[in-house]
């Protein structure tokens, strides 16, 4: 497996709703362009051609980031891939003079985020 890294590559909507059906486990169909366009950066993961890992950051254009979607093909999941997405959007971020990367995620996913570096804040939250 040579797994490379690329920021704010070209990326087909087929390629992302691939990867999101795989990583997600419900089929996609959605329109990533304008997502794409509007974020601080994403981080894609390719195997050769493949799309197998996402990632993106959305900012305040000031000192925080937001990170979003991180996604791995089920058939790549526990390689450390997704780690090496959130680490390398991080690094973006820090390199970009934000100061905060802030991440929500269920109960289930905490050992992943703690893993890679984040720790648990008060927040709030409206569901809409």
């Amino acid at each position: 497996m040579n797994i490379t890294y690329q920021t704010n590559p070209k990326l087909e909507n087929a390629a992302v709703n691939e990867l999101f059906s795989s990583a997600w486990g419900k089929p996609y169909d959605f329109d990533f362009q304008p997502e794409l366009e509007a974020a601080f950066c994403y981080i894609a993961a390719f195997d050769g051609s493949k799309l197998v890992g996402f990632v993106k950051l959305v900012g305040d254009a000031g000192v925080h980031a937001f990170l979003l979607d991180p996604s791995v093909d089920a058939a790549y999941k526990r390689r450390g891939i997704g780690r090496e997405l959130v680490a390398r959007a991080v690094q973006f971020a820090r390199d970009h003079g934000c100061e905060w990367v802030h991440v929500d995620f269920e109960d289930h996913l905490e050992p992943f985020y703690a893993a890679c570096g984040f720790r648990p804040t008060k927040a709030g939250l409206i569901q809409l």
